[in-house]
């Protein structure tokens, strides 16, 4: 899990190196690509600036890395910063998830969201193509927990679905499920995408991929598992050491990682991370006039995006990269401590930073005050979740926790009355 920090001077000697090697529109006679950099009357490809802010001026040369670059080929006018993206994918799969030293494929997508169709695509025509199945024997498996790209992308592709139950206070997966699992399978469903999470959206809660392939085992279901960890993904590998969650891990096929949350990246910066020859079941055989066609549900999208996620991780490298979240970690664990001693209830997982307190335990005005954000806007929320980022400083932490403090002993002295 380690990959080297660079300095500010060899990374503006990379990115600035790649954009050399793409294709210039200022100084090629191109006249067959529908594209161009940035509109000039708008944005300065001259400002001086610019000569120490690589990500910006990759924004402006304006690359497009349509395709999957993990792969034999791609458009060549892009070719220098498609580079730095095919390195992004092995730097996550292998410095993250502990892959081995085969080569992984992947691309940076539009989001999680994406990402995570993305994967269930993938397997849905891997399912199609390696077993003849049609859509209805294969079923879709999350939880009620589950990030909402899950129904979305069971919607997209007419798969049926199940959604595990959930305990209400631990939010494991109810031992209920192998019985749900079980009826499928008596009812003509053969094949099983099973997404499991690493970090969920409103808990940060991770699924025991131990217990759920230990049921899909003895039931003797074909299954393939996807990981989302679009919000753990940046912070559980480095604060669980015995994660099992990992490309070690052979019952895993994927990962879904968003660099927009933890890595704090510019929106668009989803990760699809997949092992070799999987890509190969998203081929659009018709991108005929796509040199290498197209893999991926997006199409043309922003090199500049790709680089800003390869910036971060090579600013900080593993061991900066870690320290950064030993942070996040040490204000979260204060912030529970003290929750603890208020007798507040709350639900976190010790390896992530978010913490989600029961509704009752917390004035609406005060959830409203810091924006914190319910499990659901439509009826009453039966909860309220606070995650701690960078911008989360202790004198926030400390006033949210003066007036959640004022809160409980005015309910306190109301039921003592």
């Amino acid at each position: 899990m380690n990959w080297e920090k660079y300095s500010h001077r060899k990374i503006k000697e990379i990115i600035f190196g790649a954009l050399e090697s793409n294709l210039d529109y200022r100084h090629k006679p191109v006249l067959g690509l529908p594209a161009s950099y940035l509109d000039t009357e708008v944005f300065y490809h001259d400002a001086p600036f610019l000569e120490d802010a690589p990500f910006l001026s990759a924004m402006i040369a304006n690359p497009n890395h349509i395709g999957c670059h993990t792969l034999n080929e791609s458009e060549t006018a892009f070719e220098g910063t498609q580079k730095i993206e095919s390195e992004l994918i092995q730097l996550c799969a292998k410095g993250i998830f502990k892959g081995a030293d085969e080569h992984y494929d992947g691309y940076v997508a539009s989001g999680g969201t994406e990402a995570n169709i993305q994967a269930i695509w993938i397997l849905k025509r891997y399912y199609e193509k390696e077993f003849n199945a049609n859509p209805d024997e294969i079923t879709l498996v999350y939880t009620e927990d589950a990030h909402y790209s899950m129904p979305k992308a069971g919607s997209l592709l007419s798969l049926n679905t199940i959604t595990l139950p959930v305990d209400e206070d631990s939010r494991c997966i109810s031992k209920d499920s192998k019985e749900m699992l079980s009826q499928a399978q008596h009812k003509g469903k053969k094949y099983f995408i099973v997404v499991l999470n690493m970090g969920t959206t409103m808990f940060g809660s991770v699924d025991d991929i131990d217990e759920v392939v230990g049921w899909m085992d003895s039931l003797g279901l074909n299954y393939k598992v996807h990981i989302d960890a679009a919000f753990g993904g940046f912070i559980y590998p480095f604060t669980d050491k015995n994660s099992k969650l990992t490309f070690q891990n052979p019952k895993i096929n994927s990962f879904t990682l968003d660099g927009h949350k933890m890595l704090q990246s510019p929106y668009g910066t989803g990760i699809y991370l997949t092992r070799r020859g999987f890509m190969d079941y998203a081929l659009t055989e018709e991108a005929n006039y796509v040199k290498g066609k197209d893999y991926t549900l997006i199409g043309s999208r922003s090199g500049a995006n790709s680089i800003a996620v390869w910036m971060i991780m090579r600013t900080y490298g593993s061991e900066g990269w870690k320290m950064k979240i030993e942070k996040l970690l040490d204000k979260t664990d204060r912030l529970c401590d003290k929750l603890t001693r208020m007798g507040v209830q709350f639900f976190r997982n010790p390896y992530m930073n978010i913490v989600t307190i029961k509704s009752d335990e917390i004035d609406p005005q005060v959830a409203k005050d810091y924006l914190l954000v319910p499990d659901t806007h439509d009826n009453n929320p039966a909860w309220y979740k606070i995650v701690v980022m960078d911008h989360v400083t202790q004198g926030i932490i400390d006033r949210f926790l003066m007036e959640i403090k004022s809160s409980v002993s005015a309910k306190q002295l109301l039921e003592s009355e």
